[in-house]
């Protein structure tokens, strides 16, 4: 046996026999002794450095999966404001047997790479009701992007879905003045903007998004929630399509 695994033994047979020399009181170790258990400890981890990788990998995955616990009891709780919302935007099929809801922030890079999936998704499958929840939290420009959005809702809902793609896909930041220029390429003037812009702030919108967001434990964008699910980051058509396979089977993303 190697020495260090003989000290390490040898520091857990000490403790143990200390605990069991006194069972109704704790055994409280001098200096000398932490030291030496410290210096044991020490010794072992760094000859097996593996252990501390293992360490993590098992904390990560323990929080993730309290994660996950999270967000399927925020589904729960939260399921109208989650999946119909008057304040959110629908794509695809309004009636489809399956609902993808989306979070993102028009100036989030990895949203602008997730609007290929989701187009993706809706081109093959035209049975999807795809939802957008806009969570601008990418600094002042995604909110000021985010009420003209609101307001190229209320002016002109039936060109939402061309608003948003060409935001969301362009490569200048989104920003309010980027915002307007996108609904002056659609046919919505600057002043119909500004002006439902005061009639109508729309600021209920982000703050439902805000206290879902908080309550999904979703920390960045784009994040999902399908079924029962709620799924972080980019994941990819492929990983969203098999969710929607699930559904289909058994209702649940994962059968």
């Amino acid at each position: 046996m190697p020495l260090t695994a003989r000290k390490i033994i040898a520091a857990a047979t000490m403790l143990l026999t200390a605990s069991i020399a006194l069972p109704h009181g704790a055994y409280a170790l001098d200096d000398s002794e932490k030291k030496e258990i410290g210096d044991f400890i020490r010794e072992y981890l760094v000859a097996n450095p593996e252990i501390l990788l293992e360490a993590q990998q098992t904390l990560k995955k323990k929080q993730q999966e309290e994660q996950l616990r999270q967000a399927q009891a925020a589904i729960t709780e939260n399921k109208d404001a989650i999946f119909q919302s008057v304040h959110d935007v629908t794509l695809g099929n309004p009636k489809g047997d399956v609902t993808i809801v989306e979070f993102y922030d028009y100036n989030c890079g990895y949203c602008k790479r997730a609007l290929e999936d989701m187009d993706a998704i809706l081109e093959n499958d035209k049975n999807v009701r795809f939802v957008l929840k806009e969570l601008p939290i990418l600094g002042p420009d995604s909110l000021a992007a985010h009420k003209v959005s609101a307001a190229f809702r209320l002016v002109a809902p039936e060109k939402y879905g061309d608003f948003h793609r060409a935001l969301l896909g362009g490569e200048d930041r989104a920003t309010e003045e980027t915002a307007i220029a996108v609904a002056g390429r659609l046919g919505v003037s600057e002043a119909d903007i500004r002006a439902k812009m005061e009639t109508d702030a729309h600021d209920e919108a982000v703050k439902e998004a805000y206290t879902l967001a908080n309550s999904l434990g979703i920390t960045g964008t784009p994040s999902y929630v399908v079924g029962d699910e709620a799924v972080f980051g980019a994941v990819g058509a492929e990983e969203l399509e098999t969710r929607i396979t699930n559904m289909r089977s058994c209702g649940k993303t994962l059968c």
